[in-house]
């Protein structure tokens, strides 16, 4: 009886399947809640770009490729969400990589990809989690010592809030996440400034080599492993085409709409973060994300700097 009325409590009422329709949410929640994994990802995918590398540093202009790199994730990116936006359209009632496989290829097929797909959302939030607990470590370092257990403190405050129904849990989402878009796009405003017009920014982390107007000549399997590791900005792309069922109607035109808008978010801070640490000639470490290096770059250790880690 304690257990349950503490569910109650804790996770709200169940609901019906009738009420299932007064769930269903607006674009600008659907965009918070489903597509925080793949904009999240912008935290991480950046530097695993540039720790790849890194590895061949003595090679004089070899974090030039970051460019193309990342132009031809942002390209990639342009492709699949032109594909998720043709399965929304041939399954308006929401198509994800189980569904669509299984009914094309059989169900063997949609299994695999089905079985695939869980196992990248663990991944992602896992990864999403502790990137962003090391960015507050990186502010923070009294946090350190602590940052598994913070990280696990993290996933359980998302699973509660999830467990909660979408409605609510769109609206609680929303505030971080358009707080860590709008902490992303000032940081890009200002960095870019500052590097065009001033004053100079103090650099920590970063490397004395100058840009190349050639590239240097480096193994392909260098240039296409850092290219796959890139491709971890990815993560999430998909999850708008699994959840159409909860768009306000039209769902499917504004599943399509909001994907949209997910790419030109997601493509521009990560192209921006790619170019602007590429201007500043930052490398990432262990203990300082690259976020954290272009913030105090670009903030100078002030209180923006802690609110951009923050979010």
């Amino acid at each position: 009886m304690f257990l349950s009325r503490f569910k109650r409590i804790v996770l709200g009422e169940p609901l019906a399947t009738l009420q299932a329709h007064n769930e269903r949410i607006p674009k600008w929640k659907a965009l918070s809640t489903l597509s925080s994994d793949a904009l999240s990802s912008v935290a991480y995918a950046t530097d695993s770009i540039l720790l790849v590398l890194a590895a061949s540093m003595a090679v004089p202009g070899v974090m030039a490729w970051s460019i193309p790199i990342a132009i031809g994730i942002t390209v990639l990116l342009a492709v699949i969400t032109a594909s998720y936006r043709q399965t929304i359209a041939a399954y308006p009632n929401g198509g994800g990589a189980y569904v669509v496989v299984k009914d094309n290829l059989g169900v063997n097929a949609g299994l695999l990809a089905g079985g695939a797909l869980l196992i990248d959302y663990v991944l992602t939030v896992s990864v999403s989690v502790s990137s962003g607990v090391e960015n507050l470590a990186a502010a923070f370092p009294m946090l350190a010592p602590h940052k598994v257990g913070f990280g696990l403190f993290v996933i359980l405050i998302i699973m509660f809030m999830n467990l909660r129904g979408i409605r609510e849990s769109a609206t609680i989402f929303s505030f971080p996440t358009y707080f860590f878009i709008f902490s992303i796009f000032t940081l890009l405003g200002v960095g870019f400034y500052r590097a065009a017009f001033g004053p100079p920014m103090i650099v920590a982390g970063g490397y004395q080599d100058l840009m190349h107007v050639n590239y240097a000549a480096v193994p392909a399997i260098l240039v296409l492993r850092a290219f796959a590791s890139g491709c971890s900005a990815l993560t999430g792309v998909e999850a708008i085409s699994d959840g159409v069922a909860v768009f306000k109607q039209p769902a499917a035109q504004n599943a399509r709409t909001t994907l949209v808008w997910m790419s030109v978010i997601l493509g521009s801070m990560f192209l921006g973060l790619t170019s602007l640490a590429h201007v500043l000639r930052l490398t990432p470490s262990e203990d300082q994300p690259l976020i954290s290096l272009l913030g105090r770059a670009v903030f100078d250790n002030g209180v923006l700097f802690y609110a951009m880690q923050a979010s």
